[in-house]
């Protein structure tokens, strides 16, 4: 066997271990025997508290922050895990209510423990097999709770996103020049959405150049719902002043009230003024699974895109935010 000589720059050895692979394990054994005690076990205990609070400056001096050029013990780094789980917010604990949390699923949790450990990027068949497969399943049966026949969909970082890469498919289709020509040769665009919507409809019309003042909020009733007759008239009325309408958001569970705008009656506005439909559904849309409150959601298939997010009312832990498209 030839030995291999190591390569040093400034006393660094640049082709040999970068780590100490027992001691690694060590640490993550030692480690994850905290997480178990502290976390998972006394995830259900009401006599802990939901969140041990002190202010921002005394807990930066407890937890010390600060970025140093020398590495930290085992033993101090293990202290940190024991800090970092005792000052956080505990967000499986039985009295903390919360829009977004439900407590601890123990399956979704050992499934994120995997996906963290195989740390893999699910963009190729190639580097990420299996995962690639799972979100397609996911993605499909999504697809089926939705009522379309086909689709497609993707993951993203939170459901902001899914609305702003809606709001721009819809533009695309309406204009697809604009992927060579940009915004310089469209019209003035018009969107419709509710009063009640959630923010990043009018934040992704600032992202996306169709402009804040291009968003048409439609009136609400006393229960937070999109009154119909009220776009219909936001529509005639975005014509008259010379704007070129394209898509109208409803929301399947405002932010607020929690409110379900009547999806059938905004789909026939829809299909009457060649409007894409797209659904923010981010909130509300897990009550597609729900055989009694799926009504709610009464003419969702009629969208061309919905926004949807497990990790609200499914345990799916957070992100884990879909958009989903009617046509492949």
């Amino acid at each position: 066997m030839l030995q291999k000589k190591n390569v040093l720059v400034d006393g660094v050895i640049l082709n040999g271990p970068i780590m100490d692979s027992k001691a690694g394990e060590k640490f993550v054994e030692d480690a994850y025997k905290i997480i178990m005690e502290e976390v998972i076990q006394k995830a259900d205990d009401v006599t802990q508290k939901v969140c041990e609070w002190r202010a921002p400056e005394t807990l930066k001096q407890i937890l010390d922050l600060e970025m140093r050029d020398t590495g930290e013990s085992h033993q101090k780094l293990l202290q940190l895990c024991r800090d970092v789980i005792q000052y956080s917010v505990k967000t499986s604990h039985p009295r903390f209510f919360n829009q977004l949390y439900a407590g601890v699923d123990y399956y979704s949790l050992v499934a994120r423990f995997i996906t963290e450990a195989l740390n893999p990027s699910v963009y190729t068949y190639e580097v990420s097999p299996v995962f690639l497969l799972v979100e397609e399943a996911v993605i499909k049966k999504m697809i089926e709770f939705i009522g379309w026949k086909e689709g497609d969909g993707i993951f993203n970082p939170g459901g902001s996103v899914s609305n702003m890469y809606a709001i721009n498919l819809a533009r695309y289709k309406f204009c697809p020049q604009v992927k060579e020509k940009g915004l310089s040769g469209l019209p003035r665009l018009a969107l419709f959405t509710s009063e009640e919507c959630h923010y990043s409809i009018k934040k992704a019309a600032s992202f996306l150049g169709i402009g804040t003042e291009n968003v048409y909020f439609i009136k609400t009733d006393d229960r937070g719902k999109m009154i119909p007759e009220e776009l219909e008239k936001q529509v005639q009325r975005s014509r008259k002043e010379g704007s070129v309408p394209f898509l109208v958001c409803a929301t399947a569970g405002t932010t607020v009230l929690g409110a379900f705008d009547p999806l059938d009656k905004i789909a026939d506005i829809c299909e009457k003024h060649s409007l894409w439909l797209h659904v923010d559904a981010s909130w509300g849309g897990s009550a597609l699974i729900s055989r009694k409150h799926c009504r709610l959601l009464h003419g969702i298939h009629r969208a061309d895109s919905v926004a949807w997010n497990p990790h609200k009312m499914l345990l799916a832990g957070i992100q884990c935010c879909a958009l989903l498209v009617k046509d492949n």
